[in-house]
């Protein structure tokens, strides 16, 4: 009985087996086939890992509703970084740019922070006026995110190269030490920092919401979920990078596109809950999707990968390139800026989307 009514809720998670299965059996004819063929199979793989990534999320956002914040936040950006580091590990395997990690997380803190933290405060804005959140937890992100891409995305286009892999050891050691003491304030001590006190009435909707939308699901259920979710797109994700490099190749496309689409891939889940949140007048929600997927993208993402670097002897490059480096320094004043005061308008809001509009143009653009 469990197990049937398992089948009829992950209807997603069957057809992107599926899926998978076919993409497995047909994987050389639709190579050969050509660009076009490819490319079609890369588009129609990346909208099945997309709905399979809703799922690990939506039994993410389950046991988040169950544990609270911060852990609720917690677990929904650590899965969005999970399924990250699978897809970018499994395409930098292959013939992929030497920049696509750098490009990866550059491109995800644009969208986390200008573009679901824009968006939702443009849409909360225009709604609900001037929107509360407890300013502690923006403050500490911020210098959180700065610290973490500053060392590991800015430095490194100092270091010699031949004394790559010293830095890229204590990188490694640098991001583990950052997150394992934030982990510890963000779950002990300085918890209240990423949480806010709403009025009852609205803490009463949130509660009956959140049972409606979740009662059905143990917590064995979820967990079992998300980890079968997550190596079904490991799998989606395999097939997805050896379609897309043949259908790309040759055709002009900004190197970053890939980048893109992998970090579009992590956030859409998250774009969604944070969407829904500020419309629900519930901004605290937002301001540690955004800005912590933003932090776990990076200090999580990059030892993984830096670790890959060294294990195979091949470094990635990581310091980011003069552009990118003004667009993350421009994205982090303007965040700093106006999440200063504990509350979030439209104007505020439609000054990050203006910024992600931006990085579109110039990815567009080749820069």
């Amino acid at each position: 009985m469990i197990i049937a009514k398992w089948f009829k809720r992950e209807k997603n998670l069957l057809v992107a087996l599926a899926i998978a299965v076919v993409a497995y059996v047909g994987e050389h004819s639709i190579l050969e086939m050509g660009q076009t063929t490819s490319m079609i199979a890369a588009a129609a793989l990346i909208a099945t890992i997309v709905l399979a990534s809703m799922r690990v999320a939506h039994h993410a956002e389950t046991l988040a509703v169950k544990v609270g914040d911060p852990y609720g936040t917690m677990i929904l950006t650590l899965s969005a970084v999970a399924v990250e580091v699978i897809i970018l590990a499994i395409m930098m395997s292959g013939e992929s740019s030497p920049t696509l990690v750098r490009d990866t997380i550059y491109a995800a803190v644009m969208l986390d922070i200008n573009g679901i933290l824009g968006l939702a405060a443009l849409l909360g804005g225009l709604k609900h006026g001037e929107q509360p959140y407890n300013d502690d937890s923006s403050r500490t992100y911020g210098v959180m995110i700065l610290t973490a891409m500053g060392i590991s995305m800015i430095v490194p286009e100092f270091i010699p190269d031949a004394k790559w892999h010293y830095y890229s050891a204590f990188t490694i050691v640098a991001m583990i030490a950052l997150y394992a003491l934030f982990l510890r304030m963000q779950v002990g001590r300085h918890s209240y920092f990423f949480s806010y006190s709403y009025p009852r009435t609205e803490k009463k909707l949130a509660a009956g919401e959140a049972e409606e939308h979740h009662e059905e699901e143990s917590t064995a259920t979820s967990i079992v979920t998300i980890l079968i979710g997550v190596v079904l797109i490991g799998a989606l994700a395999e097939f997805m990078s050896a379609f897309m490099d043949t259908g790309l190749k040759g055709t002009g496309a900004p190197p970053a596109i890939a980048a893109i689409v992998v970090a579009a891939i992590s956030a859409a889940p998250e774009i969604l809950t944070a969407l829904r949140a500020a419309l629900r007048n519930r901004m605290q929600a937002t301001v540690n999707i955004a800005l912590g997927a933003s932090l776990s993208t990076v200090i999580l993402t990059v030892p993984v990968m830096e670790a890959i670097a060294l294990y195979t002897g091949q470094p990635f490059i990581m310091a980011m390139s003069p552009g990118q480096t003004v667009m993350v320094m421009i994205t982090l004043i303007v965040a700093a800026i106006n999440l200063n005061d504990g509350e979030t308008n439209a104007i505020e809001g439609m000054t990050h989307f203006i910024l992600f509009a931006t990085f579109i143009m110039l990815t567009a653009l080749g820069l």
